[in-house]
């Protein structure tokens, strides 16, 4: 079973090298991974939500949950796992981005991207939420159009980071929202 999965893997890095890659595209997918890299693009929209009075609860979720992502994802289960590159295991494949420095379990771009858009689309209005998933989930795909990362590490990133943002909005709701909003009542009424 698990050969199996292994070779599918495979076998849709393949199908993607060899069915959609364009050369008019590969530079608009490179634009879009590079976003990605080193999760600063997702630590630009955490700062400018908190500098902002109004989102900066929502820049400090989301600041939390980029953390968690990283430290468990990035710095944990990419280590102990240690799952290398499929450029570096399947002959035929080609990156069209430079080698990486780490190894692929999870994907830390989709990890990082969902950890920052699942809490704007939970605790933003739509119109900025929708547009967050959406550059995440492009991010997430880029990763298997350039070659760097196999389908299985990208659906563990887009998943770990989705739980982690679900569980850090719950934590705010819980201990922190819900308290403001009575603080801010009580004020009210005094």
């Amino acid at each position: 079973m698990i050969d199996t999965l292994i070779k599918l893997d495979g076998d849709i890095l393949l199908w993607i090298q060899d069915n959609l890659r364009a050369d008019w595209l590969d530079p608009i997918i490179k634009a879009i991974t590079y976003l990605g890299n080193g999760g600063i693009f997702w630590i630009l929209v955490c700062i400018l939500l908190m500098l902002i009075k109004k989102t900066r609860a929502t820049g400090a979720v989301c600041s939390c949950s980029l953390a968690v992502t990283f430290l468990i994802n990035n710095l944990i289960l990419k280590n102990v796992i240690a799952r290398v590159r499929p450029y570096e295991a399947i002959e035929s494949l080609t990156r069209i981005i430079g080698a990486q420095s780490d190894f692929s379990f999870p994907s830390g771009h989709s990890g990082a991207s969902f950890a920052v858009a699942v809490v704007i689309f939970m605790e933003m209005p739509k119109k900025y939420g929708i547009p967050a998933v959406i550059l995440a989930f492009l991010i997430a795909l880029s990763r298997l159009y350039v070659g760097v990362h196999y389908p299985s590490d990208v659906i563990a990133g887009i998943a770990t980071g989705t739980v982690y943002a679900v569980i850090c909005v719950m934590v705010y709701r819980k201990f922190f929202k819900d308290r403001r909003s009575a603080v801010s009542e009580q004020n009210e009424t005094n």
